[in-house]
């Protein structure tokens, strides 16, 4: 009987402390979420332990505890932002993109950055970037099986550029247009393209 219940007892004990492990991190990437939308820029560096573990009211060794590495710490606030942009890039076809991109869009208007940096060189950014791109290969590839890989290519870098952050903060910041704005120009300019591509083609655009 003893043993039966020292037994429940660790399992209990150990299930409690999973579950305060799991808040504690979901708490410091919050933090992290948080700090970063107060960021005047795209630049991570100041994306810290110091600054995650003062935001979330932990101490410094809880936050390494947790991201052994501020790779991770970055990649794990990334995904967070993504999570709470309501965006994934798995499930990317040339039919919901102009959905998926204002997603993007809407979730930028939450920040306070005030200009890009033309190329974050922060990891976690290189990773989403990489994520996007292949997201818009396999739609692309899925659409147009049999349209040469140049002509591919090129209409895939397109829409890339199109649904990237860095065109809509230039349509805000450059030339004036609103949040709304920006975004029913680009995705207008990408039906274009997917209706080039209905067409046979870039040579039909």
């Amino acid at each position: 009987m003893g043993d039966s219940s020292t037994g429940a007892r660790r399992s209990y004990d150990n299930s409690v402390r999973r579950q305060r492990a799991a808040q504690t991190r979901d708490r410091i990437v919050a933090a992290g979420s948080e700090l970063v939308h107060e960021f005047e820029s795209w630049d991570w560096r100041e994306l810290t332990y110091k600054a995650v573990a003062a935001q979330a009211g932990v101490g410094e060794r809880t936050v390494y505890r947790h991201f052994p590495t501020e790779r991770h710490l970055h990649d794990a606030v990334m995904h967070r932002l993504e999570t709470e942009a309501g965006v994934s890039y798995d499930d990317v076809t040339l039919a919901n993109l102009g959905e998926v991109t204002a997603r993007v869009f809407a979730s930028l208007q939450r920040f306070a950055v005030q200009h890009t940096a033309p190329s974050p060189a922060d990891p976690a950014f290189i990773g989403s970037d990489e994520r996007r791109r292949e997201a818009l290969t396999r739609a692309v590839l899925a659409a147009t099986p049999q349209m040469p890989d140049e002509q591919r290519r090129a209409i895939g870098g397109l829409l890339d550029v199109l649904w990237s952050p860095a065109t809509y903060e230039r349509l805000v910041g450059a030339w004036g247009l609103d949040g709304a704005t920006a975004t029913a120009a680009v995705e207008w300019a990408m039906t274009q393209v997917t209706q080039a591509i209905d067409r046979g083609g870039l040579e039909s655009a």
